[in-house]
């Protein structure tokens, strides 16, 4: 049997042709945008996603491929952002760790919607060296490294109940422990990027895409179609 999905005039759920965003602003983006190179500009566009109030601004959907081939996507919060690539925190045993162990080579996106942009990185990663690990750990909330103690990140659990009671044990353990150290299976990598592509929503689906491709002469721009 065939599926009726509807025409055009019931596409109240995903939006008819009359129902498209309309993107388009004076702020366009060009090859020119990145010639101070892809790091100012990130931080530009950043910066505008917080000025928006956008929620979780540094939130990116970060892809890697399983040892079967699979890719497997999740969102995780960038930590660090420098010439050489961009910085995010894991447990070791997660699943995304153990990909990137594997094949260490991700994708990052950024996408910000309210504001019609979005950015999206590949290139091989690496974990970061202890002294980041520890300068980032320094500054997370006590509740969120009591939790990096209590969860076997990616591991199944029986209930959310037997989760509370880990983090319990956790707390009791640590007491008023100063600082709470670091768990031996957490830390962080480092997505250097080989390509980095600014995309902007632009009138009538033609949207701005700029690619920065890093050769062995640096750093080349080039524009696609959308």
């Amino acid at each position: 049997m065939r599926a009726e999905y509807g025409g055009a005039d019931k596409l109240t759920q995903y939006g008819g042709a009359d129902k498209l965003n309309q993107y388009g602003g004076a702020d366009e983006l060009t090859e020119d945008s990145p010639a101070a190179g892809w790091v100012p500009l990130l931080q530009s566009w950043l910066a505008d996603a917080r000025a928006a109030a956008v929620a979780e601004p540094n939130a990116m959907v970060l892809g890697t491929v399983d040892a079967a081939g699979h890719p497997a996507t999740r969102t995780v919060l960038c930590k660090g952002l420098e010439p050489d690539g961009i910085v995010f925190f894991t447990n070791y045993g997660s699943d995304k760790a153990r990909h990137l162990s594997g094949n260490p080579y991700a994708s990052a996106t950024f996408a910000w919607p309210a504001i019609g942009r979005q950015v999206t990185l590949r290139g091989p990663t690496e974990r970061v060296r202890p002294a980041e690990i520890a300068d980032y750990w320094r500054i997370r909330p006590r509740g969120a490294q009591l939790g990096a103690w209590a969860s076997a990140q990616s591991r199944p659990i029986g209930s959310r109940a037997e989760l509370d009671r880990l983090l319990d044990a956790a707390a009791a353990r640590f007491g008023d422990t100063e600082p709470i150290p670091i768990p031996e299976e957490w830390g962080g990598f480092r997505l250097r990027p080989d390509t980095v592509e600014f995309w902007q929503g632009q009138v009538n689906r033609l949207h701005n895409r700029i690619r920065l491709t890093r050769g062995s002469a640096g750093w080349s721009a080039q524009r696609l179609q959308p």
